[in-house]
C-alpha cells in the first residue's frame, strides 16, 4: 500500500480554522479602534475622516471661507452694474431717493449690527461652553433679524401701496414735488414742477381747432406747442434739484419724471430683496444652531457651528452695510 504525499500530510497536520473566525476579527478590530483611538471616543461630533478636532475646524473653517467669497464676487458684479446704470442715469436716483424711508434704513442698520454682535459673542460664549449665555446671545440674534425683516416688509408694504413698482407697474400715488423731504431741500423747483403739472393739465384739456379759418388753426397749433413742453429755461430749476436729466426727458412721462425711473425701483427691489433672502436663511441656521445649543452640544473642542454660521451673518452684515448708504443716503 502507498504512503500519502506529503501535501497529503501537511494538510492533515493544519490546525482546523477557528470558529466564526470573521467575526472574531470584527470584533477585535472594534475593541481596538475604541482602544487605540481615544481622541474620536472623547470627542463624539467628531467626524471618522478627521484626526482631530483642530482638523476638522480648520476645514470647516475653509469650506465656509471658500463659500463666502463666491458671495463675495456675486454681489459685487451687482454693485459694479449698479454703477454703471447710476453713472448713465444720475437723475433717476436723485429723484427716486426721495421716496425712500431714511429712518427705516437706519434703523436696519443699527439692528444688523447688533445682531453682529451678539453672533460674535455667540462664538466665544461657545468656545467656552457657557451654555445659557450661548443661548441668549442667539436669540437675540435671531430677534434682531425678525426685526430686520419686520422693518422690511413694512417698507415693501409702503412701496406697493404708493405704486412705487419695477417696469409698467410703476405709477406713483404722489408727484415727487408733493413729498415734503422734496419741498424742503428745493422750494423753487417744487414751484415750477407745480406749474409744469398745471401746464400738463391744459394741455390735456385743450381740443384742437375743427374749423375756421386757417389762420385759426395755425394760432391753435401755436398755442398747443407752447404748453406741450416748456422752454431751457423754465427747465433749469428742475434740472438744478436733479429732477430731471437732458437724457431721461420722456415725451410720454410727466415732465417732472424721469423717463427710466421705474428702473430704480427694479434694482431696489431685487438687491434689497436677494439680501432679505439671505437674512431669512440666516434666521434658519440660527434657529437650527439654538437647537443645539439647548442641548449642550458645543464646547471648547466643537464650536465650529457657531464661528461658520457667525461668518456668514457678518457678510450679510456688510453688504447690508454697502446697501444701505448706496440705496438711501448718495443722492
Amino acid at each position: 500500500m502507498s504512503e500519502p504525499s506529503t501535501d497529503t500530510q501537511a494538510a492533515q497536520k493544519a490546525p482546523p480554522p477557528p470558529a466564526h473566525g470573521h467575526g472574531h476579527g470584527h470584533d477585535d478590530h472594534g475593541h481596538g479602534h475604541e482602544a487605540h483611538d481615544p481622541i474620536h471616543a472623547a470627542n463624539p461630533h467628531l467626524a471618522h475622516h478627521f484626526d482631530t478636532p483642530q482638523q476638522q475646524f480648520d476645514a470647516g473653517k475653509l469650506g465656509i471661507w471658500l463659500f463666502l467669497l463666491t458671495e463675495v464676487l456675486f454681489f459685487a458684479g451687482l454693485f459694479c452694474a449698479y454703477t454703471v446704470y447710476r453713472s448713465m442715469h444720475p437723475e433717476v436716483f436723485v429723484y427716486a431717493h426721495y421716496f425712500l424711508d431714511t429712518k427705516m434704513g437706519a434703523l436696519n442698520t443699527c439692528v444688523l449690527l447688533i445682531s453682529s454682535l451678539t453672533a460674535a459673542w455667540a462664538v466665544r460664549n461657545a468656545q467656552l461652553a457657557e451654555k445659557s449665555k450661548l443661548v441668549l446671545n442667539i436669540v437675540i440674534t435671531i430677534a434682531c433679524a425678525c426685526t430686520f425683516m419686520v422693518v422690511k416688509y413694512v417698507e415693501y408694504s409702503h412701496k406697493i401701496h404708493d405704486g412705487l413698482l419695477p417696469g409698467k407697474h410703476f405709477n406713483p400715488a404722489e408727484p415727487v414735488w408733493e413729498l415734503a423731504a422734496f419741498r424742503n431741500k428745493h422750494p423753487e423747483a417744487a414751484e415750477y414742477a407745480e406749474k409744469l403739472h398745471k401746464l400738463d393739465q391744459k394741455k390735456e384739456g385743450a381740443a384742437p381747432a375743427v374749423a375756421g379759418t386757417e389762420a385759426q388753426k395755425v394760432e391753435a397749433d401755436a398755442a398747443q406747442t407752447a404748453i406741450e413742453r416748456p422752454t431751457e429755461e423754465e427747465l433749469e430749476p428742475l434740472l438744478a434739484a436733479g429732477l430731471v436729466g437732458p437724457r431721461s426727458l420722456d415725451p410720454s412721462a410727466h415732465i417732472s419724471r424721469p423717463a427710466m425711473a421705474h428702473v430704480f425701483f427694479g434694482i431696489y427691489f431685487f438687491m434689497t430683496g436677494l439680501h432679505g433672502f439671505h437674512v431669512l436663511i440666516g434666521i434658519g441656521i440660527w434657529v437650527w444652531m439654538l437647537l443645539k445649543a439647548t442641548k449642550g452640544q458645543f464646547g471648547p473642542n466643537y464650536f465650529g457651528p457657531i464661528d461658520f454660521t457667525a461668518l456668514y451673518w457678518h457678510l450679510v452684515d456688510l453688504i447690508w452695510i454697502y446697501l444701505f448708504p448706496l440705496l438711501y443716503l448718495i443722492h
